[in-house]
């Protein structure tokens, strides 16, 4: 899998007694409909490696929609079988139109079963070719985003610490940080705020900030 970092909060099936499943991020129902995401990657997969203060290593999931490169769904275990990607997956495709395609890279951790559920849910699998990451571009960029913008900076305790960091990032993200491609706009679209007092509200320890008007000017 491509080298990232994720995270999780919501209850889903997990692959063993150890492992702990996903945080769903999408937007309450009258957002962006999913079956307007664009063709070439309805999804987006990442998964990668996180190490710890004591030198356990995390391993960390993100489901990104190509269309807006809104993050959908994240998750983190220390035991990524195929069995707990493919759960992922289930727990994700909560929406009223399932995805057409997935796009991701040919790591061996996928396995069978993962294959075979995606076929079940009706989504179409997509592997890039061998050595060729610019094939999921908007995915590696997000990985080095997370990285430069979040645990390059932190240290990460445990697993429940990481989710915590990685849902106050992926907030941020989808929220507030802007796109020059979307007109500075966040994947979540936001109204313009052209007048009021300059308030700043720190996210992730003041590690970034959010500025928006309040009031009258």
């Amino acid at each position: 899998m491509a080298s990232c970092s994720s995270s999780a909060s919501r209850s889903a099936r997990p692959a063993s007694p150890n492992t702990w499943s996903g945080e769903d991020t999408r937007r309450p129902k009258g957002g962006e409909p999913l079956s307007a995401i664009t063709l070439m990657g309805s999804l987006r997969w990442i998964c990668s490696v996180v190490p710890t203060i004591s030198f356990r290593l995390l391993y960390g999931l993100v489901i990104m929609g190509h269309g807006r490169r809104h993050i959908l769904w994240f998750g983190v275990t220390a035991h990524p079988t195929p069995e707990w990607i493919a759960n992922q997956v289930t727990e994700a495709c909560g929406w009223e139109q399932v995805p057409c395609y997935l796009i991701r890279d040919r790591d061996g951790a996928y396995g069978e079963v993962f294959i075979r559920r995606l076929r079940s849910i009706g989504i179409r699998d997509r592997p890039t070719s061998p050595r060729s990451p610019w094939q999921n571009a908007y995915a590696e960029r997000l990985i080095g985003s997370i990285r430069r913008e979040c645990l390059d900076h932190l240290v990460v305790f445990s697993e429940r610490h990481l989710r915590h960091l990685l849902l106050s990032y992926i907030k941020y993200y989808n929220e507030m940080r802007t796109h020059l491609s979307m007109e500075k706009d966040a994947p979540v679209p936001r109204a313009v705020e052209r007048a009021g007092y300059i308030n700043c509200r720190p996210v992730l320890g003041g590690l970034h900030h959010q500025y928006g008007a309040s009031g009258k000017a």
